[in-house]
């Protein structure tokens, strides 16, 4: 099957937080990250979603800026798959092609809480010294370095990108 890749649109809103209400536990928009996103618009050309050849979303990615202190991070998530589409690697697609327009743009570390097992396979380590708002499970809280000794020295609360 053939996906359409393209830049997250207003149109495509409801139908993007749809699939993420499919995919997400009910609650998802009381965790934690959700308080680093209110009030705070997306970096949208990182934002993505991929359509089959009838239209049909089948995975969306967002990304929103974030801070430790006065360093810029970028904050990966949520990432969503249809039920009926996952296992066609098409999460790791999304991932991998807006991290690569990450880089371009000039983003320097990447931060997400997650699965360890699952996104170690595109780089991403446990950050010892970078603090979710609670009640965040500090094990799964991982960062990438978008470029070589970015997440060097970079220690604290995360918070609302200003």
């Amino acid at each position: 099957m053939a996906y359409r890749l393209e830049e997250e649109t207003e149109a495509d809103w409801w139908e993007v937080e749809a699939l993420y209400d499919l995919c997400f536990a009910p609650g998802r928009t009381a965790l934690s990250s959700y308080r680093l996103r209110e009030g705070v618009p997306t970096v949208a050309p990182l934002c993505l979603t991929l359509r089959d050849d009838e239209g049909t979303l089948a995975a969306v990615i967002r990304y929103w800026p974030a801070q430790i202190g006065e360093v810029d991070v970028l904050l990966l998530g949520p990432v969503a798959v249809h039920p009926t589409r996952q296992g066609e690697g098409l999460g790791g697609l999304l991932i991998n092609e807006s991290l690569a327009e990450a880089r371009r743009l000039g983003w320097e570390r990447v931060l997400l809480v997650g699965d360890a097992p699952y996104y170690s396979r595109f780089g991403f380590r446990k950050l010892e010294a970078v603090e979710m708002p609670p009640p965040t499970n500090p094990e799964r809280v991982l960062g990438l370095a978008l470029k070589t000794g970015a997440w060097d020295n970079v220690t604290g609360k995360v918070s609302r990108a200003t």
